[in-house]
């Protein structure tokens, strides 16, 4: 094998040509491209300067919009206050004529005003005249003029009370017997109708007045007592029984007679416990209510053979009632006309001669009571007869005796009145003045009495013939007898049938009810104590009263409260 040693120099050789032809081609364009650059290095300084005029240009463009924009703004600015003036200006152009219009309308609906009130004032009759006068003196906190009217003089406790409190008061009494009562005490008249426009308040005390009371109210008087109506539910007592039982409240049964023969003869076939019950004006008669005992009825039976033989001219019309065991409670309430006036007035009569309920029934011989809330016995009772008593317009006091036991309460009769003794026991326990009330009460307006809390009793203080009556009686044993008070104290002291006689109390009238002697504490035994510590400092011939008053709560309460009709 042949080897060129020169091989490798000449290879050496020729790239180092190639290399050298690349740089000579390289050159040509370097050399441009360092001219490009000088020339745009030259060129430099002219874009700049350019750039800065441009700027300077857009600056001074700039300010130029600047300049015009805030001279927008400032002539947007006075136009819109100029816009805002003229607006404020025609506002204030506009609520002057509104004010002038206000004015003008005012001053007109001012006179429409003043001439319908002329003219109301014109037509005005004289009873709206007369309340309005009555109204205008009870603000300015005048005395009021007030007007009893009594068949038998049974107000007269009440009447005094609001003559103590500086009202005038004027009492009329109709029965000729019962005259005197109340003398000295209180100014009497012998014609009231000659004075019910002297009056601001006209106080009824009893029923039997009811259409003159509606004939009163039509004439725009004040006027507290009962109407047809109320009179009727104390007067029938079959009408106040089916007038419960319409409104919802469940009844003894019981049946009226007109005939003693019949009732006998129905207590035959029908044995039982009954009692019986006088209707009407014989109703006063309290002796002739008779309780029977026996469960097979003889015993009734016996006392309507007596009372055919001695009282059927005067008992023609009685009921018999079938006897229910419980607790005798009564539930009474004052009523303005539209609606009740709490609170309620829960009260245990004691309507026997004698302690233990022994002797005669007089009616009442004492009461023990205490003002409560609205409870169950209250609820389940009167409260049903709100509507009646509001459709009938009634204004005054009711009261609706009742039997509770564990089954039910059962409502007995009505009383639409004042009660007596109730009222002056009531004058103990009631702390509202006695004038303003009745006024209110007679206007409608009252809805709440004050009273006291704890509980309060009545002690009546009799001579004879009570619970009789019997002229002659009266008059050999009892009449002018004098009143004597150990001490000088009056309080809890109440006027029954006595008139003041030169200083000194005195019996009046005929019927031997001389005093109601009244006590409060916190406890019944404390309210006890009290009404016989009274009863203890007075002094009359022949006086009687029961002992036990308030004693027999102990055991009512419990059961009272036992079956949920306290609490």
């Amino acid at each position: 094998m042949v080897v060129n040693h020169n091989s490798k120099p000449e290879e050496k050789k020729e790239e180092k040509k190639a290399e050298e032809k690349k740089l000579d081609e390289k050159k040509p364009e370097e050399r441009k491209e360092a001219a490009e650059k000088k020339g745009e290095e030259k060129k430099e300084p002219e874009r700049k300067e350019a750039a800065e005029k441009k700027e300077a240009a857009e600056k001074k463009e700039e300010k130029k919009e600047a300049a015009e924009k805030k001279e927008g703004r400032e002539e947007a600015a006075e136009k819109k206050e100029e816009k805002k003036e003229a607006a404020e200006k025609k506002e204030a152009a506009e609520k002057k004529e509104e004010k002038k219009e206000a004015a003008e309308k005012k001053e007109e609906k001012k006179e429409a005003e003043k001439k319908a009130e002329e003219k109301k004032e014109s037509e005005k009759t004289g009873a709206e005249k007369k309340i309005e006068a009555i109204e205008k003196k009870f603000e300015e906190k005048k005395p009021l003029k007030f007007l009893f009217v009594s068949y038998e003089g049974l107000i007269g406790d009440l009447a005094w009370q609001v003559k103590k409190e500086g009202h005038e008061a004027k009492y009329f009494i109709q029965a000729k017997s019962e005259k005197d009562v109340c003398d000295g005490f209180v100014d009497k008249c012998d014609d009231w109708k000659a004075l019910k426009d002297w009056a601001d308040v006209i106080v009824f005390d009893d029923i039997g007045f009811g259409a003159l009371v509606e004939a009163l109210r039509k004439d725009g008087k004040l006027v507290i007592g009962g109407t047809l109506y109320s009179d009727k539910l104390e007067d029938d007592r079959e009408f106040g029984q089916d007038e419960l039982k319409k409104a919802g409240l469940n009844i003894l049964p019981h049946w009226d007679f007109t005939d003693f023969d019949e009732a006998i003869g129905f207590v035959q076939k029908n044995p039982s416990r009954y009692v019986i019950k006088p209707n009407g004006k014989a109703q006063n008669e309290k002796e002739l209510l008779y309780v029977g005992q026996e469960e097979d009825g003889n015993d009734v039976i016996n006392i309507l053979m007596l009372y055919k033989k001695s009282w059927s001219k005067k008992l023609n019309n009685f009921q018999l009632q079938k006897y229910a065991q419980g607790v005798e409670v009564a539930v009474g309430v004052f009523f303005n006309g539209k609606e009740f006036v709490t609170p309620v007035f829960i009260n245990f009569e004691h309507k026997r001669m004698f302690p233990g309920d022994l002797g005669p029934n007089t009616g009442e011989m004492g009461t023990s009571a205490f003002w409560s809330p609205q409870n169950t016995l209250f609820n389940e009772t009167l409260a049903k007869m709100k509507d009646a008593l509001a459709a009938g317009g009634y204004i005054g006091y009711v009261d609706l005796n009742c039997i509770a036991n564990a089954r039910d309460i059962y409502p007995l009769e009505f009383t639409m009145r004042f009660g007596y003794p109730t009222i002056s026991l009531q004058l103990e326990g009631v702390t509202s003045l006695w004038g303003e009330f009745l006024y209110k009460l007679a206007k409608g307006e009252v809805t709440e009495l004050k009273t006291k809390k704890g509980f309060q009793i009545c002690v009546v203080v009799g001579v004879p013939p009570f619970p009789y009556t019997d002229p002659a009686a009266f008059r050999r044993y009892s009449e002018e007898a004098t009143i004597l008070f150990r001490k000088p104290v009056y309080d809890g002291v109440h006027l029954g049938d006595v008139k003041l006689v030169e200083g000194d109390w005195r019996l009046a009238g005929q019927s031997g009810y001389s005093l109601i002697i009244t006590g409060s504490g916190s406890t019944m035994d404390d309210a006890r104590k009290q009404a016989y510590k009274r009863v203890e400092n007075i002094m009359i011939p022949n006086m009687f009263y029961r002992t036990d008053i308030g004693e027999r709560w102990v055991r009512d309460s419990d059961l009272l409260h036992n079956w949920g009709y306290l609490y």
